[in-house]
């Protein structure tokens, strides 16, 4: 599911919380997740691409060290 939270003042980050890439609605450009201008008024739709996650990252979250982004 899209989510989108205040990130800093004056920002807003979206992103998928189930760990997909999104894409922009109008331009079709994918990403990780997005960082707009709260005024902004992009919206974002959810692909069925996961976010790739790194050996790093696998490794810290087997080891209780941290997580994935």
């Amino acid at each position: 599911m899209i989510r989108t939270e205040i990130y800093k003042e004056g920002l807003t980050r979206t992103y998928s919380d189930a760990g997909y890439k999104i894409r922009q609605d109008g331009t079709g450009i994918v990403y990780d997740e997005a960082i707009d201008p709260e005024d902004s008024g992009r919206t974002y739709t959810e692909t069925d691409e996961l976010i790739p996650v790194t050996s790093e990252q696998l490794l810290a979250i087997l080891t209780g060290e941290g997580g994935a982004k």
